[in-house]
């Protein structure tokens, strides 16, 4: 057996996957290596469970038997021997087969039919597993193309037990067969599983500060809303544990693949945990499945959901919760574009945490890893931004944590964890940290998939510092480039530093007027002057054609009249030329009405910088549409959020411009007027946009080299070049 080589170790479960892919090979032919999963992940969970069944297996079978012989059956018989087979456990967990491994092999022509009574012999929470892996499918086949004897051999000598293999080995496996399974199929990893390290620093950052977690005795709920094979849950558990083996802590999560959802209740169902506190479907909502916990608060939270990904499928359910509930639903702020759900799952778990502790709640923590795009996606106004201010104007923003590229499996770009809370401590509230983790990392002796870099136990522990220590320009020790440099990677905000006023700043618009042939010409492109010539009757073919045999003898007409006027002269006042051209068509039979007389203005004007402005009825200057432009102003020093402007953009808009016309009003003295001294705001369409620039507020700038140290790098190479091209010719 191989338990030697995977002994009690977390370290040596590379050995293992080694040892399970060369299985997996054996495959090849009748399976595609894409098509590996089907087979080998139930297998390896089937064989772990007949691993930690087969010390007691004798006892179940004669306890199995003395319940039939009291007449027993069904639902009594399991529910009976769950009481007797797992009474050292609060999940059942036996099978009532005679089968193991070792059995299945003892009648090879059979072995088919074997497998698939041992796999129904399971306690019902177990059986589900292997109902979800839809393994059932593929032992016809295994035995057809004579594959499934030898299979079943080779993992009936891997030793899965966990006394051999622990939990967090066993996690380590399953992920790194999934991605090698995934890799083959072209397929994202990072759907399934987030790199542990990357894991162990949210539940270092998380947990920082929060010395009721520690207190023996004490219960505490995680929850993990993508839980995927358990991997969040199971590191959060195993962090806490290892400082606070007292803590009565349950596990809670959901997942909507089938796969993972089976791996993950397996190893709950392993490790005594209930296992129902896993709910299959889809925790947004596809309008078949929805939250599986509805009702329920959790104390901690940690998500890595799919990013870069449309919720098209949620796209109802998600509408029709935002429209009909708002906030007191979970959607209430605002929803993100179409082609990325990723804040959705953020403001999934807002809804799910208990109340602060002034509100008489324990309160939550959460931590959830994004992409850029939930930074600074989405101008003022967006669904994005909304989102951002509702979380940034409640205080409930603690940290965000940039980290290294190159650093999960299925992607290089950079990623980001949110810190978001209700629990902020007194001398932290109103305040964001921002962390610049970027460089710390150490490259990896072999990649894995995209996975180039990743984080040692010490950067783990110099980021912990970094939050805990909360200094404004604090600074690490990183390599760039491969030289030791010290770096500011801390800063400290006040919330409202993020938050900006968009307005938007208008100029007056300027026209001059020509009855030229070419204006004139122009009059036949404007709708209404077109309309004229078009019937509103339908049926009547007769009354069709005289309507648009009057309307072009119309149009005609009106032509003649523009024609007949001064086409050297040009007006600069608007009002003056309407009335030259009111004069002008009173010639005519017809009256114009107001939209023709618009159209015609329309045509014989063009943009004229020394002309006069034009104005409304009420003398008003009115806005030139194409020198329109828009300033985003940072919010006012100390002003005080929530914002009295509502998330409809309209309610509370007059009071949040009565706080703010000051201010804009300085602004533009100061950065608008010197340029465009005639521009104003139209404060009508004020809005309040939220964005986190990160990156801006780490760049630091870096002069370019002297050019005279360039020119002797280029005249060394060319002299470089020259020598080699000696050597060349002798």
């Amino acid at each position: 057996m191989l338990a030697n080589s995977t002994s009690n170790s977390t370290h040596n479960h590379s050995d293992l996957v080694g040892f399970i892919w060369n299985i997996a090979n054996k495959l090849r032919g009748p399976y595609r290596p894409p098509q590996y999963r089907k087979v080998m992940l139930p297998l390896t969970v089937l064989r772990r469970l007949d691993c930690v069944l087969e010390p007691t297996k004798e006892k179940v079978l004669e306890e199995y038997k003395k319940l039939q012989a009291r007449g027993l059956k069904d639902r009594a018989l399991h529910s009976a021997l769950a009481r007797v087979a797992s009474k050292d456990r609060k999940q059942p967990l036996y099978n009532i087969s005679k089968y193991t491994f070792q059995r299945l092999l003892e009648d090879p022509e059979h072995i088919a039919k074997n497998l698939v009574a041992f796999i129904n012999g399971f306690s019902p929470n177990a059986k589900e597993i292997f109902e979800k892996f839809k393994f059932e499918d593929e032992i016809a086949k295994l035995n057809n193309v004579n594959r499934l004897y030898i299979i079943i051999k080779e993992f009936a000598a891997v030793e899965l037990h966990p006394d051999k293999i622990n939990n967090i080995a066993m996690g380590y496996v399953f992920e790194e067969l999934i991605r090698k399974f995934n890799e083959q199929a072209n397929e994202e990893a990072g759907d399934h599983f987030t790199p542990r390290e990357v894991i162990r620093l949210m539940a270092h950052i998380l947990y920082t500060g929060d010395e009721d977690i520690y207190k023996s005795g004490i219960s505490r709920t995680i929850y993990d809303p993508t839980s995927g094979t358990g991997g969040m849950l199971s590191v959060s558990e195993e962090y806490i544990r290892s400082h606070n083996d007292k803590a009565n802590l349950t596990l809670f999560g959901q997942e909507y693949n089938e796969e993972a959802y089976a791996i993950c209740t397996s190893d709950l169902l392993i490790k005594d945990e209930e296992v129902n506190n896993i709910v299959f479907g889809d925790t947004i909502g596809d309008g078949k499945t929805f939250d599986g916990h509805p009702d329920k608060k959790f104390h901690y939270m940690k998500s890595n959901p799919p990013f870069g990904v449309e919720w098209k499928p949620e796209e109802n359910t998600v509408k029709k919760e935002h429209e009909d509930l708002g906030f007191d639903g979970r959607f209430g702020p605002g929803l993100p574009r179409i082609n990325d759900g990723a804040l959705l799952f953020l403001l999934h778990m807002i809804s799910k945490m208990h109340p602060a502790p002034e509100k008489g709640g324990d309160g939550s923590k959460i931590a959830i890893i994004f992409n850029g795009s939930p930074l600074f996606t989405g101008d003022a106004g967006s669904g994005e931004s909304k989102i951002r201010r509702w979380i940034i104007e409640n205080d409930w923003l603690d940290c965000i944590v940039a980290l290294p590229d190159q650093l999960f499996y299925n992607t290089g770009i950079f990623t980001y964890i949110w810190f978001v809370t209700n629990r902020k401590p007194k001398e932290l509230k109103g305040k964001v940290q921002l962390i610049d983790a970027t460089k710390h990392y150490k490259k990896m002796k072999k990649s894995l998939g995209n996975k180039r870099n990743e984080l040692s136990e010490a950067h783990i522990e110099e980021i912990t510092k970094l939050y805990a220590e909360f200094k404004h320009n604090a600074t690490s020790e990183v390599l760039i480039d491969g030289i030791k440099e010290t770096k500011v990677c801390s800063k400290i905000f006040n919330n409202a530093d993020f938050g900006y006023i968009k307005v938007t700043v208008e100029r007056p618009l300027r026209l001059n007027f020509q009855a030229s042939e070419d204006r004139i010409n122009r009059l036949w492109d404007e709708p209404a002057f077109q309309s004229l010539a078009v019937s509103k009757k339908k049926k009547d073919k007769g009354k069709v054609q005289k309507e648009v045999e009057e309307g072009v003898k119309y149009q005609e007409e009106i032509i003649t009249q523009l024609k007949s006027l001064d086409s050297n002269i040009i007006y600069k006042n608007r009002d003056e030329f309407t009335a030259v051209i009111k004069q002008q068509l009173n010639n005519l039979t017809i009256k114009p009405p107001a939209p023709i007389i618009r159209a015609i203005l329309s045509a014989l004007s063009e943009r004229d910088e020394t002309a006069d402005i034009c104005t409304d009825t009420k003398g008003n200057p009115e806005p030139d549409p194409e020198l329109r432009d828009y300033e985003n102003i940072s919010l006012p020093d100390n002003i005080k959020l929530p914002l009295p402007l509502d998330y409809d953009n309209k309610t509370g808009l007059e009071e949040l411009i009565a706080i703010v016309n000051d201010h804009c009003e300085e602004y533009m003295k100061k950065e608008v007027l010197p340029h465009v001294s005639d521009a104003w705001i139209d404060y009508s369409k004020t809005k309040i946009g939220y964005e986190i620039p990160i990156n801006r507020h780490f760049y630091v700038y870096k002069p370019p080299r002297e050019l005279e140290e360039i020119e002797k790098d280029i005249k060394k190479v060319e002299q470089d070049i020259l020598d080699m091209m000696k050597e060349i010719v002798v």
